[in-house]
Formats: C-alpha cells, sequence, structure tokens
C-alpha cells in the first residue's frame, strides 16, 4: 500500500474504534514506525518498506492504549519524557505546578513526592540550575524511568530517586515539595476514559473514598519537611481547591491558587502562614 492508503486504511480502524482525531493519530503511529516526522508523511517522502511494524500497533491503539505507552515518551515543559505504564502519563494541565513553582524563591533542595516520570521535579531542575532535588515514588519501576530520565536530560548529577511510601523514608528537609498525588475519588474511577482506566497505573489515580486520602498524609507531612520559608505546591482535581485548601489552613499554612490554561484552579500553594 501508499502512504495515503496505509493512512486511510488507518484512519479507518480507529474511527471505528472510538478513537478521536483518528487520521492526525493514525499519522502519528505511521511516522514513529517509518521515523520520520507527520510532515514527511504529507509529502509523500517516507519509505513504506519500513512499516513493517506498523499494524501491531494500530492494534494497540484501536484498543485504547495511550498513544504515549506506544510511543514510549511524552512532551512536557518542552522536555521529553520516557513514559512506561509503571506512571501516569504528563499532562499539560500538571504544568501549572511548574509554573506556580516558578514563582516562588529559587529553591537549594526540592522533593518531589509521588514523582512518576519525574517530570515535575525535572522541569523544576531544569529552570533552576543551582537546585538539587530527590523524587519518590512507591513503585520502583517508576523511580527507576523518572531516573533513567533525568539522565536523558542531563540532569542525573542533581537528582536522586528513591522508592518509598510517600515521606516515611526522608529526613531532612526541603525549600520545595512537588506533589501530583492520587486525586480521584474511587467510585468515580470506573467511568474514566478507556486509555485512562484501562492503562494507567491505579494507584497513581485512585485518591480514597472522597479523593483526599493522599492529600491528608502530605500535608500532615509537610511541617516536618519544609525548611521555615519552604513552600509546598500539589496538583487538585477539579472542584478540590476548597477541601484540600481547608486541609492546608488546618495545619497552619497559607493557601495560594494558580489557574491552570482552561481557567480551573489546578495547582495549590501552602506556605508557613
Amino acid at each position: 500500500m501508499t502512504i495515503e492508503q496505509t493512512l486511510r486504511h488507518a484512519t479507518d480502524t480507529l474511527r471505528a474504534a472510538g478513537i478521536d482525531n483518528p487520521r492526525f493519530e493514525a499519522r502519528l503511529l505511521l511516522a514513529h514506525v517509518l521515523g520520520c516526522t507527520p510532515s514527511d508523511l504529507l509529502r509523500d517522502a517516507a519509505n513504506m518498506r519500513d512499516a513493517a511494524g506498523f499494524e501491531p500497533l494500530l492494534a494497540r491503539r484501536a484498543a485504547h492504549e495511550p498513544m504515549a505507552y506506544i510511543l514510549g515518551h511524552q512532551p512536557f515543559w518542552s522536555l521529553d519524557f520516557q513514559v512506561s505504564p509503571a506512571t501516569l502519563i504528563p499532562r499539560a494541565d500538571s504544568e501549572a505546578l511548574v509554573e506556580a513553582a516558578l514563582t516562588l524563591p529559587h529553591p537549594a533542595r526540592v522533593l518531589d513526592l509521588g514523582t512518576g516520570t519525574g517530570c515535575l521535579l525535572l522541569s523544576v531542575l531544569h529552570e533552576r540550575p543551582a537546585a538539587f532535588g530527590i523524587g519518590v515514588d512507591v513503585n520502583p519501576a517508576a523511580a527507576a524511568l523518572a531516573r533513567r530520565n533525568a539522565e536523558a536530560l542531563g540532569l542525573a548529577e542533581r537528582a536522586a530517586f528513591l522508592g518509598g511510601d510517600w515521606a516515611t523514608a526522608l529526613m531532612g528537609r526541603f525549600d520545595l515539595v512537588l506533589s501530583n498525588p492520587p486525586y480521584i475519588d474511587t467510585p468515580t474511577i470506573a467511568g474514566l476514559m478507556p486509555e485512562v482506566v484501562g492503562h494507567e497505573p491505579l494507584t497513581a489515580l485512585d485518591g480514597g473514598p472522597d479523593g483526599l486520602a493522599a492529600y491528608r498524609i502530605i500535608i500532615r507531612a509537610l511541617p516536618g519537611l519544609l525548611t521555615p520559608r519552604g513552600s509546598a505546591v500539589l496538583e487538585l482535581g477539579t472542584g478540590q481547591a476548597e477541601a484540600v485548601g481547608a486541609l492546608g489552613q488546618a495545619e497552619g499554612f497559607s493557601v495560594t491558587l494558580r489557574d491552570d490554561l482552561s481557567g480551573i484552579p489546578r495547582a495549590i500553594i501552602l506556605r508557613m502562614a
């Protein structure tokens, strides 16, 4: 088949599977297999003889496996991060946390709880070249992936990654604590998109009956983790700003909110009042 015939076939397959933007996603997959850019496909400049692995990848996407897992990477904060089913896929909404962190005094020591790919920690370290950071994840495979991302981005000398349950294994204090905790309430999980509920790690999604279980653990630990002028920046689920803010205020923190690009409060900054 020609490139156009292959793209038509793939587009039809993805559309029948209920995939949004099927033509665009077909182009991404074919360009990945051929080792070219999507623009090369428009010029018919790619060599179809190298497309032997296309059908298995098309079948994976038609089964609603996330594109990022198929391609093996995802952009975030102008950087490129390796991803795997051990981690959540970085999302543009989470860039609000990086933006919030960059409004704060330059940190010397940064902690990222539930680091996943390391995207939050490594993005901040990329912007703050004098800082050192530690990322913690309960899944050792996630911590190992974050370490590989640090190496690929040239940040390995300023970052360390540990397996652990939130902050229980940590000693010392930090100028900045970051976290994108699991915040989806348990009853909602089953109704999520199949790309999410069927493929992304449940431990990184499920925030307990009200979605606030991880926040309670993290916020209670913050007084023992932060330096006197330190700050925490946590990601929020939609509609959680008031509840999480109340948890922070109960521990003596002041609360500042930052919106994402959709105007939804996405990051909460906690500082000792």
